[in-house]
């Protein structure tokens, strides 16, 4: 690609931005479309922070008054909140500022001249990328030690805000689990493989028994978890039920005041009436059912209160619940304080390692139920057929992203490959996938590298097998023009349409023809897509880093792409998503990792740069390089990672001192018993049988 395709595809890219974002802006101006852009202050009942246009010539106009507001949320509203783990995300953003900031400063002002300045590509092709990569260097230059210089800096710039982060993060995860005694996970551990008692033929009564007898001045109760999937389809179709009913009731008393004095309404209204009789009976028996299974519950909560020590009278009390539902070899035990929760959680509970395993508990809303049923034997195995399904995918995605990069060689598959004219009406369209990171990594970065390498190097290949080495030296730079439309597509395109909510809006104005305007819109809530977010994100900052020495040009794009995306989320999450859980900043250690490796993936290339430029003493002098940076991994998994896999006696002390002053510590243990309890055990109120007494239709 040219400087002109350059220029030309930002210009595309910006233009539909600035297009969205307008429209984006008019939108959200509008008292209808609230449920969709306010979502989260409607569902927790609060006002709108912004007042609407009353003149309607203002309503239609862009502006820029969501940005000016985004940039006026401090870290410390967005911390109290939302919480620490969307902090993290607004912190990666502001990393990705700061970082290619600085290294487009070094790139344009040091880089660029020495790139453009070496003119090693002739024929007048000065105006294409490779004048401005370490490609345009000639082999064996001494401009290649100003490569190795900036590497250097950029790489130490790189650990130290990585660095400042991570010491920063972890201080705000200690003050925010300090803040949030509330939690019930604080006093509470996941306990996996219970055996069976052989005398009961149960689990539970193990439980009670090993840790009353084991830690019998901090053990409180527990909470055994079931497989409860006929209960939980029971409880789905019970509330389905009650939502029909009601809006039976609403629209027949909406009949009645219409067709009060007509034959047709009372007919329509008898209808109603025999119609909700009978749901209201199946409503009952679903009820009753679910009354039966919950028992088992029930039944365990008595046992457990009155420590009975009848043999007899437990069997006969287990042999009849468990008949109800099956319990897992997994509960949750609760500790009467946070120390002794914590010493639990990182203490080995048997000889036997497989027996009696404990883990501090996930925060009670995200607990994923489903996963309690795999066995913690079979984990290992679980985690190996993903790895062999990713990679598979990653390996099979190959095609069509070489294919992709294809059409981005044209030119030179339309050479080697004549048949290739065929599709010439093709153009160069697929710019990202939505993956995960590793797989963005796998198929994105490095197929997208090699197979457009691949094809340069069969040419080169047939034509001038001794020139290989020389045009590979070019391979990674020569895909700096794709990764620059990446970023653009990506973060342009992407972040604009991930503010309008293109979906959610056209879903809403489908709602409202067929219900009508007068409808009450319920807001479109939803949680923050982590999972979605920080691999995209990642894989930017990853791109940029590699990128840093060999394409410096790319660097501008990405500070475009940083500060649109710090814009937008803020945006997103003061007003859009809502925060269903929180890990305390569990997500920046991933964050952490994902950087660092792209800094090594960096200092590799250029490893081979230097190579291939017949530059040895360079890529000799990039070894340590890469040894100190992972002698700064090991560090920073030392000093930081073990906080946030664990709850540090001392903090945990503290905290219990003072709620001990309080007299809250047994209201805490209670609180974590209800939390802990399995979602189709928890009592369920059903509205329309509350409301099942008022007749639907008068006679």
């Amino acid at each position: 690609m040219n400087p002109h395709g350059l220029f030309a595809s930002a210009a595309i890219n910006m233009g539909l931005a600035f297009l969205i974002l307008s429209l984006f802006s008019v939108l959200k101006k509008r008292p209808s479309n609230a449920s969709v852009y306010y979502a989260r202050p409607l569902s927790h009942r609060r006002q709108i922070p912004v007042h609407f246009p009353s003149s309607s010539l203002r309503r239609f106009l862009p502006s820029l008054a969501w940005v000016f507001r985004a940039f006026r949320v401090t870290e410390a509203e967005i911390l109290d909140a939302h919480g620490l783990d969307s902090l993290v995300i607004i912190r990666l953003f502001k990393f990705g500022i700061k970082f290619f900031a600085v290294c487009s400063l070094v790139g344009l002002v040091v880089l660029l001249p020495v790139n453009y300045g070496a003119q090693e590509v002739q024929n007048g092709s000065h105006f294409t990328m490779d004048s401005f990569t370490i490609s345009n260097v000639k082999i064996g230059s001494n401009r290649l030690w100003v490569h190795f210089a900036c590497l250097c800096f950029i790489s130490f710039y790189g650990m130290f805000l990585l660095y400042k982060e991570y010491n920063e993060i972890l201080i705000r995860r200690i003050q925010q689990i300090q803040k949030l005694k509330h939690r019930p996970d604080q006093f509470t551990v996941l306990v996996r493989e219970i055996p069976l008692c052989i005398e009961h033929k149960a689990r539970d009564c193990c439980v009670d028994h090993f840790f009353r007898r084991h830690y019998p001045n901090t053990y409180y109760s527990y909470q055994m978890v079931y497989k409860t999937e006929e209960l939980e389809e029971s409880v789905s179709q019970a509330k389905s039920l009650s939502r029909k009913i009601e809006d039976m009731r609403k629209s027949c008393i909406a009949n009645k005041r219409e067709n009060r004095l007509s034959l047709s309404g009372l007919l329509h209204g008898n209808t109603s009436k025999a119609d909700s009789d009978l749901l209201e009976e199946k409503l009952q028996a679903l009820s009753h059912k679910i009354h039966q299974l919950q028992r088992r519950d029930m039944l365990q909560k008595k046992v457990a209160a009155l420590h009975c020590t009848n043999t007899s009278i437990l069997l006969c009390l287990r042999v009849f619940s468990s008949s109800i539902l099956e319990e897992l070899a997994v509960a949750f035990v609760i500790f009467k304080s946070r120390c002794g929760a914590a010493a639990a959680a990182d203490l080995q509970q048997h000889s036997h390692p497989l027996l009696w395993i404990t883990e501090a508990a996930p925060e009670a809303r995200d607990v994923s139920w489903r996963n309690m049923r795999v066995s913690y034997r079979v984990v290992p195995l679980y985690r190996l057929g993903v790895v062999i399904a990713a990679s598979l995918l990653t390996v099979f995605f190959a095609i069509p992203v070489t294919a992709v990069q294809g059409i981005a060689k044209y030119e030179k598959l339309k050479k080697w490959f004549p048949p290739a004219s065929a599709v010439q009406l093709i153009k160069e369209e697929i710019k990202a996938c939505n993956m995960v990171f590793y797989f963005l990594v796998g198929n994105v970065f490095f197929w997208s590298v090699l197979s457009g390498s691949l094809l340069d190097l069969i040419g080169q290949f047939i034509t001038q097998p001794k020139a290989i080495p020389t045009h590979l030296a070019g391979a990674v730079s020569a895909q700096a023009d794709f990764f620059v439309t990446y970023i653009l597509t990506d973060g342009l395109s992407g972040f604009s349409l991930e503010v309008l909510q293109p979906g959610m809006l056209i879903w809403d104005i489908l709602k409202s023809c067929v219900y009508g305007s007068q409808r009450d819109k319920s807001p479109y809530l939803y949680s923050f897509p982590y999972f979605r977010i920080i691999p995209l994100v990642s894989l930017s900052v990853l791109i940029g880093i590699v990128y840093a020495v060999v394409a410096p040009l790319l660097l501008p794009f990405l500070i475009v792409y940083f500060c649109l995306g710090y814009v937008v989320f803020v945006n997103q999450i003061q007003d859009v998503y809502e925060t269903t859980y929180e890990t305390c900043g569990q997500y920046w250690p991933y964050i952490h990792h994902y950087i660092l490796l792209a800094i090594i993936l960096m200092q590799i290339t250029m490893i081979g740069l230097f190579g291939l430029k017949l530059k040895p003493a360079a890529s000799i002098s990039t070894i340590p390089l890469i040894t100190f940076t992972l002698m700064f991994n090991h560090y920073c998994k030392m000093r930081f990672l073990p906080s946030f896999h664990h709850y540090s006696l001392l903090d945990a002390a503290e905290s219990d001192e003072v709620d001990e002053k309080c007299g809250l510590l047994e209201l805490h243990c209670e609180n974590a018993m209800h939390a802990y309890c399995p979602p189709g055990l928890r009592p369920v109120n059903f509205m329309a049988s509350e409301s099942s007494s008022t007749p639907l239709v008068s006679s």
